[in-house]
This record gives C-alpha cells, sequence and structure tokens, in this order.
C-alpha cells in the first residue's frame, strides 16, 4: 500500500505551505537516527503527499512534483556553551521579528500564534554571545503516550531559531528553509523549561548556513540541528 502523509493546516510556516521544520520531520520518520531533508518546493497543505523508498532515500512527492527528499546523515557542528534560562528570557525579550514578520502565524515562531497552538519560541540575540536564544517549555498536547515531545515538534523547534539568527549576517531579504538535518539525542520532556538557541555558521551567497541546539533548563543537549536557508530574489 502507497504510504501518504498529510500535513494540517495549524502547521504552517509561510501562508499556505507548511512549516519547513514540521515537514522535514514528516519526511524524516522513515529514516533510522540522525536525518538530513532538502526541500525542493514549499510543502503543501492539506492534501496527501505519497512517500515513496528509492535506494538509500526517502522521497515525498505532490503527484509527480518532488517536495522533499531524506537521507541518513551526520550533524557534524560544534555546539556553543549552552546558554542558561535566564539569558535565554532576556534574549526573548528582544525578540527582533515581532513587530516585523514575514510570516507572523508560523506554527514555530508566529508572534500572533497562541500558547498551545503555536510553538510560541521567539529568539533574540544573547548579549555578549554571537548567538540567539529563546526560553521553550513545550506544551504536554505535543507529547506521546511516553510524555515525550513527539519528533516533527523538536525538529520544528530546531529549525525557525536557526532562520532567525541569519540576521547576524547583517543585510538578508526574504529566506526559506533549503535543508534541514537533525540529531535527536535524547527525548525530550513535555512540560519542562527547555532552550533553544541557534548561532551562524557562513554564508555563500544567497546560501546562509547556520545551526541550533535544544537543551534543558540544566544546560543537557537533546537534540541538534544542521540548516541552509536561501535568501530569496529581490522582487524589482
Amino acid at each position: 500500500m502507497l504510504e501518504t502523509v498529510v500535513i494540517a493546516e495549524r502547521f504552517h510556516g509561510p501562508a499556505g505551505s507548511a512549516n519547513g521544520g514540521y515537514a522535514c520531520a514528516l519526511a524524516a520518520r522513515w529514516i533510522d537516527g540522525p536525518a538530513e531533508v532538502t526541500l525542493r518546493v514549499p510543502p503543501p497543505l492539506g492534501r496527501a503527499l505519497q512517500v515513496a523508498h528509492e535506494d538509500e532515500r526517502v522521497v515525498v512527492l505532490d503527484g509527480d512534483v518532488l517536495v522533499a527528499e531524506a537521507r541518513a546523515a551526520t550533524v557534524d557542528v560544534d555546539v556553543p556553551e549552552a546558554v542558561s534560562l535566564a539569558e535565554a528570557e532576556l534574549a526573548a525579550a528582544g525578540y527582533p521579528w515581532r513587530d516585523a514578520h514575514p510570516y507572523p502565524t508560523c506554527f514555530v515562531c508566529g508572534p500572533q500564534r497562541e500558547r498551545g497552538d503555536g510553538l510560541c519560541i521567539f529568539p533574540g540575540p544573547v548579549e555578549g554571545r554571537s548567538l540567539f536564544a529563546a526560553p521553550w517549555t513545550p506544551d504536554v498536547s505535543l507529547a506521546d503516550a511516553d510524555g515525550y515531545v513527539r519528533p516533527e515538534f523538536v525538529w520544528g523547534a530546531l529549525d525557525c531559531p536557526s532562520g532567525i539568527v541569519t540576521d547576524v549576517f547583517g543585510d538578508v531579504g526574504l529566506i526559506l528553509l533549503g535543508r534541514l538535518a537533525a540529531d535527536l539525542k535524547r527525548p525530550v520532556v513535555a512540560g519542562e523549561a527547555h532552550v533553544v538557541q541557534a548561532w551562524p555558521v557562513s554564508r555563500d551567497g544567497r546560501k546562509l548556513h547556520t545551526a541550533s541546539a535544544l537543551f534543558t533548563a540544566k544546560g543537557e543537549l537533546r537534540a541538534v540541528g544542521r540548516a541552509v536557508w536561501i535568501e530569496l530574489p529581490a522582487k524589482e
């Protein structure tokens, strides 16, 4: 039987398409261990997408259109020292996209989403460090039967902060997620305070390379991500 996935409207990023991290997690569901997912087009909402297994990759299709492809990966990033919960709360108070967000209803970082509906992760710059951070207490509704946050929400938490930190590169226009790799190292307990942090890696023209990590409030690493963001051409 052909496998399918459907992304509900609730989990959108830009209007009309899925949050990139959430969509990547669905594609990575069929990969054992750390995975890297490349998004080829904005993932559509509300309709069945076909999942196919091809050699060492998994592809997600919208009819004949390739939406995403997932492969096993090694997430090789140097993770900076964890930011404290107090530092993350202070950083979030300076969330730079609060009043001028390109996707204000994004499931992960949209300021127009309510807690319990969206993830409400609002990263801001950490004083004295070249990284962004935010506190996050995952709602219990995001958990599985064991009380652990489901992988698609952890991927989402790694996604948006890695995009917002592109502000560090300076004059950056509108961006979309092109690729996300994630290593979910240990379970994330719903209802407990965590810290998400993200940092810039490098820039290659319109490709912006960043990374992110999720820690407990005690500084224990739970997940790490590596992202490539694509800056869209300016409209004339």
